[in-house]
């Protein structure tokens, strides 16, 4: 029997996407409780959601859609900078 792998369904990885976008987004919410210095609004959560499940849904598609090799993984790791650049930008302003 061949072994898939780790979240080798569609169904496991849109859960995987779903259940982590959740704990991304309760280190902040857990962190205001404790800090005044982290101030999030509704519309940070919501920005910082949309950002997440759009990156992981757009990860999903092409894991979904292309072979293994080196045009998917240099796929992956340009939606993973486009992530942490526009992260970056949005938390500081580097840009």
């Amino acid at each position: 029997m061949k072994d898939k792998g780790l979240l080798s369904t569609t169904k496991q990885r849109i859960a995987f996407i779903l259940i982590a976008t959740a704990l991304v987004l309760s280190i902040p919410l857990i962190a205001m409780q404790f800090t005044e210095e982290v101030k999030w609004t509704l519309s940070d959560f919501c920005t910082a959601g949309i950002l997440l499940l759009s990156t992981g849904f757009a990860i999903e598609l092409i894991i979904r859609n292309m072979q293994i090799g080196v045009l998917r993984t240099l796929m992956l790791l340009g939606i993973l900078l486009a992530l942490f650049l526009i992260w970056a930008e949005l938390a500081v302003g580097i840009f």
